[in-house]
């Protein structure tokens, strides 16, 4: 029987330079720090709350052609090329996470806000470890999960299959006065990687897992979710050591439900007690206070 489980909606209610300001007709405005910015959202399917007025003054809007990035951004007003923003942990004598932000060819932004919640998770979950604890980041994107597990004292290890993307998130080291902490950054196929090091006897502490729905490694390696992801879990749960203190799943952009990835989450941690949280990361617009799910997730934490 694996850990006991709890099914939540998780939000991040502590940004400051982060807001959804409105939502509706399949689009969210949102502020990131100066600018305001209009993007899809095709769950938004309820009227905005605020009107056309104040959407049209948004600094950019993204266009999209209906494919999972395609598209472009259109600017009413000079927004720069990268601009900084700021969270402050809610652990970890209150440290704060910099890192840069920036308009890329598709509709990301470097930075996804309702993760947040799990940088928390992660921080607090680290609290107290006796000894320095081993974090491995698979799919680490611009690694603010990374840093965050490094500012609460873990060594960290991050992969990404993006050369661009490890570069952006070592400048987030760098920004967030991180460099003394140990981060081995590596670019690479997750999967290989992590069946790499059960081949090597390699251990972590703890293992954050935020995959694509489709994706390619640097070698031309397929992701595709629902038949990569066992073999991951497969060995993730080889990686994890005796002493192991969380492990977090985070699907983006799939027909998943959160009591299927706590069953799959489950059978990494079967054996090592503890307790299981799984649900939905949510935010919450700040116009009518209704609530848009992101991402669906599992947890585990001894």
């Amino acid at each position: 029987m694996g850990a006991p489980t709890t099914i939540s909606l998780v939000e991040s209610p502590r940004w400051q330079e982060y807001e959804l300001v409105d939502s509706g007709d399949g689009l969210k405005l949102e502020r990131f720090g100066p600018y305001v910015l209009v993007r899809p959202e095709a769950q938004a399917t309820w009227s905005p709350a605020l009107p056309n007025s104040q959407w049209s003054q948004a600094n950019a809007t993204f266009r999209s052609t209906g494919e999972e990035s395609g598209g472009h951004w259109d600017f009413r007003a000079k927004v720069a090329s990268k601009w900084e923003m700021s969270y402050r942990l809610q652990s970890s004598a209150g440290k704060k996470l910099r890192f840069w932000i920036m308009t890329t060819p598709g509709r990301h932004l470097g930075l996804f806000p309702e993760a947040a919640a799990q940088w928390d998770f992660i921080v607090d979950a680290l609290q107290g470890a006796h000894q320095e604890p081993k974090v491995l980041n698979l799919f680490g994107y611009t690694g603010l999960a990374s840093l965050a597990s490094a500012a609460a004292g873990a060594s960290v290890t991050h992969v990404d299959a993006s050369k661009k993307a490890v570069n952006w998130a070592r400048e987030n080291q760098e920004l967030s006065r991180l460099t003394d902490r140990p981060i081995r950054w590596i670019v690479d196929d997750a999967l290989k990687f992590a069946q790499r090091e059960v081949r090597r006897g390699s251990h972590y502490d703890g293992i954050i897992i935020e995959p694509p729905k489709f994706g390619r490694g640097p070698k031309g390696e397929v992701w595709e979710v629902y038949k990569s992801l066992p073999r991951l879990m497969q060995a993730c749960r080889q990686l994890l050591s005796p002493q192991a203190i969380f492990v977090g799943l985070t699907l983006y952009a799939v027909r998943a439900s959160a009591v299927h990835l706590a069953q799959t989450l489950g059978e990494v941690t079967a054996a090592s007690g503890g307790s299981m949280e799984s649900g939905e990361l949510v935010t919450r617009e700040k116009s009518e206070g209704r609530l848009i799910s992101q991402a669906v997730f599992a947890r585990w934490r001894r």
